[in-house]
């Protein structure tokens, strides 16, 4: 059972997706995109999830939103009426009613906003579709929701091609939060942004969530962000996830080599300091192929030949610090200034 403070509660999380081969199409093998991943998120925080391109991160945000179907798992979400529900196993009616309570902001400004609609409609679409607004009452909420995200509720019959990359993104918010949710899945809200256009996007994403006491699952592979937005942070690694812990825990004193290596990619504003970053060597693991044990070990500095033939047990390292490493609480890992 959840526990009472929890707004969502990931369990064994998994998503296969089958390889085909063939005049006949037998399946051949699985792209493990996602494999056996758990976390939790309360209300009022921002839970980041870091690591790099193609190591499963946005399928993951997808599956807790039932928007692809996960091979298996459960994810239990407590919604506005305080019930507990495991979103895998509702219908499509349930999921619909759901769905007011969860919603998804685009990482693609450009695209994920219908050039043939105008903002008004855009914003309006999610309360017409769940019948929360009729007649006048449609304009006045949509007015509202375009000052929330600081845009001029004037502009309401413009079409997309008309704002920028940053006024597009404010537009998707608002939209997610047309049905006034609360939870929402961030999926690299803001990397087609300038740097200058981030830090407005951000400051607003936590504005809102003072106002409104959102939970984010906050998806970037950029650390400085995920620093600034967080506070908790899952660091993923060929759909593995390989440590969680508080912000400032993990960004001084991380548990696993994966997170050591990624924190030293880290750029520092300084030009005197002279750069210690790790560079691991070969390719990152093949989710359609992964090696045995450890998926990191052909990777990893300190592995031994424990970490070749057995995969580490998920465990506790410090208060609210979990890691997937033999070692972990043993090594001496390098973190960055916070």
């Amino acid at each position: 059972m959840m526990q009472e403070e929890l707004v969502l509660e990931v369990q064994g999380m998994k998503k296969y997706f089958p390889i085909k081969k063939g005049f006949l199409q037998r399946t051949a093998g699985y792209v493990k995109a996602v494999d056996d991943i758990r976390f939790q998120i309360r209300p009022g925080e921002t839970f980041g999830l870091v690591g790099e391109s193609g190591c499963g991160k946005t399928t993951l945000g997808r599956c807790i939103l039932r928007a692809i179907e996960p091979s298996s798992g459960s994810v239990l979400f407590r919604d506005r009426n305080g019930q507990v529900k495991d979103v895998m196993k509702l219908d499509s009616k349930g999921l619909r009613a759901i769905r007011r309570d969860m919603q998804l902001i685009f990482q693609d400004p450009y695209s994920s906003l219908n050039p043939r609609m105008t903002i008004l409609n855009i914003i309006a679409e999610p309360l017409v579709c769940n019948r929360l607004a009729r007649g006048p009452e449609i304009k006045e909420k949509v007015s509202r929701l375009m000052e929330m995200v600081g845009l001029d509720s004037r502009h309401l019959e413009r079409y997309p091609h008309a704002f920028s990359g940053g006024q597009r993104q404010r537009i998707g918010i608002a939209r997610a939060l047309a049905t006034e949710p609360k939870f929402i899945v961030c999926d690299e809200a803001v990397s087609a942004l300038d740097v200058s256009v981030q830090a407005q996007i951000l400051n607003l994403l936590q504005d809102l969530q003072e106002q409104l006491n959102l939970s984010y699952l906050f998806i970037s592979h950029d650390l400085g962000v995920i620093q600034h937005i967080s506070n908790r942070v899952g660091v993923m690694y060929v759909g593995k996830m390989v440590e969680t812990a508080d912000t400032r825990d993990l960004f001084a004193k991380p548990q696993h080599p994966y997170t050591e290596a990624l924190l030293s990619a880290k750029p520092v504003p300084d030009p005197r300091k002279k750069s210690n970053r790790i560079i691991l060597s070969g390719e990152v693991a093949n989710p359609a192929n992964p090696p045995s044990g450890c998926y990191f070990h052909p990777r990893c500095p300190y592995a031994k030949e424990i970490c070749k033939k057995e995969t580490p047990e998920w465990r506790q390292v410090g208060t609210n610090h979990y890691s997937a490493c033999h070692f972990a609480g043993e090594l001496n890992l390098r973190g960055v200034p916070v």
